[in-house]
């Protein structure tokens, strides 16, 4: 997610959380497991289509999902209150997308007290990962490699990697981490079966924070070669890990907006040397992209075409609402809508249904919605406690899942 000019908007406020009990007759902490596979289809409608990935993927990002139900956050389905994952996989969701920061000390700090877990590290996503795969869904693991959000104007390099001023030395930490996060969820029988390396990476990764920074490494500054290197070690550690593990792990590379992908990709993979990978990803934001929804298709078609590759949205959402579900003040107001789609539960579910087409008419390969599980609760984070996404969820102030997540099932004309 793009948290660099948005989240500078957003004030220190409280929320009004959510006083709720556990999820489906479990704890808050534990969600269940539920029917392994959720192969029910919870409408009636004959039309609903249920995809495979290797159809289309239909993802959503559940990153936050773990500490909202951990903090008072209650999911529902008709009222009656459901296990998240379950949900989505009941509505036609395919591939849960998960973040994974270094090591996110602040994720624990942010609340009082001691004691507290942290979000978003790697024992935290492995209890997604078990709980998305429980419910038979593939994962995209997403990769920041730093403490905390990877975007566009930061790629700080993790903590315990400040005093390293070598190149040589950087990419073997990159290597050695990517290794040892997948051989622990190897270990386990939860290798994803998508890795990003890296996270809306336009300028590159592992190059903005003083005072051990790698300037040589930010691609916007022309050094194609030497980010390529850093890319390159990730790359092979999910190689090696997949001869090691007998997986066949697709890799993506994500950047942030249409408009930039092909001039990244075209000096990535010809400067940069980095050709090993399988999906081109990227961001699709109606307020920071000056691409209109119906050109989509164009450029997938140009990316898929000209540089042999699968290409998929990897972020994308928008509002069913203006309103505010408590007073963390929402990211999406009336200048992120799109002409012909208002911020009404209809015009969420159209507007995703025509991204969707665009993206298949354009020969891409899926479409992954960010956070649509945000819903207000006394989670927090640095900027707020509540929801600054509560207007682009697929659930309504009470929890309660609306039309907006049927666009997965949609019959599209693939």
């Amino acid at each position: 997610m793009k948290a660099g000019p948005w989240m500078k908007k957003i004030l220190f406020t409280l929320c009004i959380g959510i006083f709720a009990s556990a999820c489906n007759g479990q704890s808050a902490t534990d969600p269940g497991t539920g029917d392994a596979g959720g192969t029910e289809n919870p409408k009636d409608s004959t039309e609903s289509v249920y995809y495979s990935p290797d159809e289309f993927v239909m993802g959503a990002d559940l990153s936050y999902v773990n500490q909202i139900l951990d903090h008072r956050g209650v999911y529902k389905d008709s009222s009656a209150v459901e296990n998240p994952y379950r949900i989505f996989k009941q509505y036609g969701t395919n591939v849960v997308r998960l973040r994974l920061w270094h090591n996110p000390e602040w994720t624990r700090t942010v609340y009082q007290g001691t004691g507290n877990p942290m979000y978003n590290d790697l024992a935290d996503v492995t209890r997604a990962i078990r709980q998305a795969k429980a419910q038979g869904m593939a994962v995209n693991l997403d990769i920041h490699y730093s403490d905390t959000w990877a975007d566009p104007d930061h790629q700080n390099i993790p903590k315990a990697w400040l005093k390293i001023t070598d190149l040589q030395v950087l990419k073997d930490s990159v290597y050695n981490y990517t290794a040892k996060v997948l051989r622990h969820l190897n270990k386990d029988g939860l290798m994803p079966e998508y890795v990003q390396v890296g996270n809306e990476t336009n300028c590159g990764m592992l190059y903005s924070n003083a005072p051990s920074a790698f300037p040589e490494l930010n691609v916007c500054d022309g050094h194609w070669t030497q980010a390529g290197l850093v890319f390159n070690s990730g790359i092979k550690a999910v190689r090696d890990l997949d001869q090691e593990s007998g997986a066949d792990t697709q890799i993506i590379l994500h950047v942030a907006q249409p408009e930039n992908v092909e001039w990244w990709i075209d000096n990535i993979t010809t400067k940069g040397d980095v050709n090993d990978f399988d999906i081109i990803g990227f961001s699709y934001y109606s307020p920071w992209s000056k691409v209109a929804l119906d050109k989509i298709s164009n450029y997938v078609s140009t990316f898929t075409g000209k540089f042999g590759k699968q290409a998929m949205i990897v972020e994308t959402a928008y509002p069913w609402t203006l309103e505010n579900a408590d007073s963390y003040p929402n990211i999406f107001g009336n200048e992120s809508l799109a002409a012909g789609y208002p911020a009404t539960v209809n015009g969420q579910f159209d507007y995703m249904r025509d991204l969707t087409q665009e993206v298949m008419d354009g020969g891409g390969s899926g479409v992954m919605y960010w956070e649509p599980a945000w819903i207000t609760s006394d989670m927090k984070d640095l900027w707020g406690t509540g929801s600054a996404w509560d207007n682009n969820t697929f659930f309504d102030f009470q929890g309660n899942v609306q039309h907006g997540i049927d666009f997965m099932t949609y019959p599209y004309n693939l």
